[in-house]
């Protein structure tokens, strides 16, 4: 196996109240198979040995699934591969000598912690405003006691995709998450127990997107070229039709 070296600039930043810088890092003898998460552990470790501030990132699952790993790489969210979190994309996509630059999500809504970690905890606000259905249901249905449409089923199982990982908010110019939020109103519209109240839920998450600060959507299509899970901007559309009717009705 042949290793790998590269020269690391990451965004550096003590806090939110601290001026950010990029710091330049040669890190030598990286295995291919290594994810990009892996290679940072390794560089974290190094820099402890030296005495030096390990770099924050946030990590949880590290199988794709979780949404917690938001960094712009070579300023592309999550990467230049499709379909991919930065947790799952490894070094064999970078040549070896390579200058990759490391950056965390960037928005009004997303205020920066330390370094490469944000809060992203907007979106969780906009989730709590509304992203649920709240009749107390006991326990669980059989799967066949409520017959679902196959349309309408992969419809909202597509739309459940999304792991509210951010990487639409930190592609779009305008910093919007209406494809995030499309998502999970779609996701509950297409299904009968979110009909009862699809237009309440509708007008609750969009309030609180704007009070967040988010931008609007111009149909660059940004988001869905970087999001993760594919999400389709079909769900922004289905999201304006869900707003219009929930205030004209």
């Amino acid at each position: 196996m042949n290793l790998r070296n590269y020269t690391l600039k990451i965004w550096r930043q003590k806090d939110k109240f601290s001026p950010s810088y990029l710091d330049t890092i040669q890190v030598k003898d990286i295995s291919p198979d290594m994810s990009l998460l892996e290679m940072l552990d390794v560089v974290n470790n190094h820099l402890i040995t030296i005495n030096k501030e390990p770099i924050a990132f946030e990590s949880d699952c590290r199988e794709g699934i979780c949404g917690a790993c938001s960094i712009v790489i070579n300023g592309i969210p999550h990467g230049k591969e499709r379909g991919t979190t930065a947790c799952q994309l490894h070094m064999r996509h970078f040549e070896d000598g390579e200058t990759i630059t490391l950056e965390p999500w960037r928005a009004e809504a997303f205020i920066p912690i330390k370094d490469l970690v944000v809060d992203r905890t907007a979106f969780d606000r906009i989730q709590q405003a509304g992203g649920y259905i709240s009749v107390n249901t006991g326990s669980a249905p059989d799967a066949h006691s409520m017959l679902i449409h196959k349309n309408a089923a992969d419809e909202a199982f597509d739309a459940a995709a999304c792991i509210g990982c951010g990487a639409c908010v930190a592609a779009c110019k305008n910093a919007s998450a209406m494809l995030f939020v499309g998502a999970k109103i779609s996701q509950l519209a297409h299904l009968p127990q979110g009909d009862p109240e699809r237009k309440r839920r509708t007008n609750a998450m969009v309030m609180q997107m704007e009070k967040e600060g988010f931008g609007s959507c111009s149909n660059t299509l940004e988001c869905e070229a970087v999001c993760p899970k594919e999400i389709s901007t079909k769900v922004i559309a289905e999201l304006n039709w869900e707003f219009i009717r929930s205030i004209n009705n």
